[in-house]
């Protein structure tokens, strides 16, 4: 009976450093997410067809895992409006309007369904990108 309370406490103890490091890799996955941004305005047509867009996009078990949303109000809002003009300065591009989609070092000036796809590849490039870069995040950095 000891022998075998020995193995037992033997495997236990080679066994559960490797259930942490599963449990480690897991949450390191889950912060590798790619942030992408949106610039919208309230009461914004194409914007609202984006944030729905973007909710669907969330429940699709495939891309949810891929990305996180972050939104700005910049019609009400003049530091939005003026962060959004220093994004799309750092890309070397104007915002000409709304929505101001971006993911990495990708830009969507606009928004119709007929980018869903670009913007669902642009999603998954930029997570599979080890040289992911987030304009926005040293946008914001200064």
């Amino acid at each position: 009976m000891k022998k075998i309370t020995k193995l037992l406490l033997l495997a236990l103890v080679l066994f559960i450093p490797f259930m942490v490091n599963v449990s480690a890799d897991e949450a390191k996955e889950e912060s590798k997410k790619v942030t992408v941004y949106l610039f919208r305005g309230d009461g914004c047509p194409h914007c609202a067809e984006a944030e729905e867009f973007f909710d669907e996009l969330s429940k699709d078990e495939e891309y949810s895992k891929y990305y996180e949303l972050v939104d700005y109000e910049v019609w009400y809002n003049e530091k939005n409006a003026k962060f959004m003009d220093e994004v799309a300065k750092a890309l070397d591009t104007e915002a000409n309007g709304v929505p101001f989609i971006i993911i990495g070092e990708k830009y969507f000036n606009g928004y119709s369904s007929e980018m869903s796809e670009d913007i669902k590849t642009a999603i998954k490039e930029a997570y599979d990108n080890k040289d992911y870069k987030d304009v926005v995040k040293a946008a914001k950095k200064g």
